[in-house]
C-alpha cells in the first residue's frame, strides 16, 4: 500500500541523482547489492544492542534509498529479468536481518517470561510470513496469474515495525515492539490469504496439468 503510493514521489526525487550515478559507472545491480549489505549491517549493528533510535533512522534512510536501483534501471533502460530477481532476493535477506535482529534482541535483553517468548515467536512469525507474501506473488506469476493485492507490502511491514522500535527508543514500553511484530505478522498472513484467494479466482477452471513444486 505505502509502496504503491510512494513510487511516484521517489521517482520525482531520485531520477536526477540516479542519472548522475549512471554517469559515474554505477549499475542498478551494484546499488541493489550495496543497499542490501548496508541494510543488513545497520540492522545487525544496532537492533540487537537496543539502539532503537539510530537503528530505525538508518534503516528508514536505506529503505527510501532502496528505490534508487529501480529508478536507475528504468532511467537508463537497464531493466532486466535478472535485476528483478536479484532485487527481490536481496530484499528477503535484508528483511530477514531486521526481524532476526529483533528476535536476537528479545532473546538477550528481555527477562525470561511470556513477553520474551511472545516477542521471539512473533519476530520469527513475521519473518516467515513476510517472506511468504512476495513468494505468493512470484508463484502466482509463474502459473499465469497476478497476485499484487494485499494490505501489507514490504514497505508497510518495515514502516510498521520501524515505528514500533522507534517508539520504544523514545520511551514507550518494550511490549510495543511485541505488538508491532504481532501487527506485521497478522497483516502478512492476511495478505497471503488475499493473494491465495485472488489466484484461486483467476485460475478457477484452468486445467491443473503440470502442477508441481518446482518453484521451491
Amino acid at each position: 500500500m505505502l509502496g504503491n503510493h510512494g513510487r511516484g514521489l521517489t521517482k520525482a526525487l531520485f531520477t536526477k541523482p540516479a542519472l548522475l550515478l549512471a554517469r559515474a559507472g554505477i549499475t542498478p545491480n551494484m546499488l541493489t547489492v550495496a543497499g542490501t549489505i548496508a541494510s543488513i549491517t545497520a540492522a545487525v549493528l544496532t537492533i540487537p544492542q537496543g539502539r532503537f533510535i539510530l537503528g530505525p533512522i538508518l534503516l528508514t534512510c536505506l529503505l527510501v534509498a532502496d528505490s534508487f536501483d529501480g529508478i536507475l534501471a528504468r532511467a537508463t533502460g537497464a531493466s532486466s529479468a535478472f535485476g528483478a530477481f536479484l532485487d527481490s532476493t536481496m530484499d528477503r535477506l535484508a528483511d530477514g536481518a531486521v526481524f532476526g535482529s529483533l528476535a536476537m534482541w528479545a532473546a538477550t535483553h528481555l527477562d525470561p517470561g511470556p513477553l520474551r517468548t511472545w516477542t521471539i515467536s512473533l519476530a520469527l512469525a513475521a519473518l516467515v510470513l513476510g517472506a511468504a507474501v512476495p513468494y505468493a506473488r512470484a508463484r502466482a506469476e509463474s502459473v499465469g496469474a497476478k497476485a499484487s493485492v494485499g494490505i501489507a507490502e514490504r514497505t508497510d511491514r518495515l514502516v510498521a515495525i520501524g515505528l514500533a522500535v522507534l517508539a520504544v527508543g523514545l520511551g514507550a514500553p518494550q511490549w510495543a515492539i511485541t505488538a508491532g511484530l504481532g501487527i506485521v505478522g497478522t497483516a502478512s498472513l492476511i495478505t497471503v490469504i488475499q493473494r491465495v484467494l485472488t489466484v484461486r479466482t483467476q485460475l478457477a477452471g484452468v486445467p491443473a496439468g503440470g502442477r508441481t513444486g518446482a518453484a521451491e
